[in-house]
């Protein structure tokens, strides 16, 4: 199973740093045209802008919380510096738009370019490298496409379980055909305990009247 490059149907949310705006603009331009050239409506984009690519993975949070997306596309760029900035906002920024996917269930893709300067961030902006916002823009569509496709079959699934006169119980497993009450299978248990008893004991008075007989 795997996803289409179709975005019909699906709504994306894009968030985007507007520092180094002159490179995440050029990559938030380049994400819009992939999700409209796989069919996405301009109704369906909704797009946030943020401070800094720190700020992405609580914007995603949030925009993901709403339900009213299927897919969120990060946008940035972090430039190294002289200090150990790059190296820390890198990892936040890392961690925080996985956490986001994983615990809200909503795919996010990555557009966040990571360069140790800015020639190498004009190349992955629509350059030598291509554009990361648009290859971005493509797995969120591919993802929005896959998780409906799984959805549908796991729904598909559990209504097939569900059909041929099996009761379900709460939990979703399937119950046994007939639960015998509790009550029911004491007295059956009993039954079979009397009739052992009566068993032996007219094994026993056989043995007697045969030494008897003697």
């Amino acid at each position: 199973m795997e996803g289409s490059l179709n975005a019909g149907g699906h709504s994306f949310g894009i968030v985007v740093s507007r520092f180094n705006a002159f490179i995440t603009e050029r990559l938030l331009a380049s994400a819009v045209d992939a999700l409209r050239r796989t069919g996405a409506k301009d109704k369906d984009i909704h797009i946030v802008r943020v401070p800094g690519a720190f700020e992405i993975p609580a914007a995603a949070r949030a925009l993901a919380q709403t339900g009213k997306v299927e897919a969120i596309i990060c946008l940035g760029c972090l430039l190294r510096g002289e200090t150990s900035n790059y190296e820390h906002i890198c990892e936040e920024v890392t961690r925080g738009v996985g956490q986001s996917a994983q615990q809200t269930g909503v795919p996010h893709s990555w557009g966040v370019l990571t360069c140790d300067n800015l020639e190498q961030a004009i190349d992955r902006a629509g350059l030598k490298s291509g554009n990361k916002g648009f290859e971005a823009a493509l797995a969120a569509v591919e993802m929005a496409s896959l998780k409906q496709a799984i959805s549908s079959q796991l729904s598909a699934v559990s209504e097939k379980q569900g059909v041929g006169g099996r009761e379900l119980n709460v939990s979703g497993g399937a119950a046994s055909e007939k639960q015998v009450p509790r009550f029911a299978r004491n007295d059956k248990l009993k039954n079979r305990r009397e009739k052992l008893g009566n068993a032996r004991s007219d094994k026993v008075k056989s043995k007697s009247a045969k030494k008897k007989g003697r």
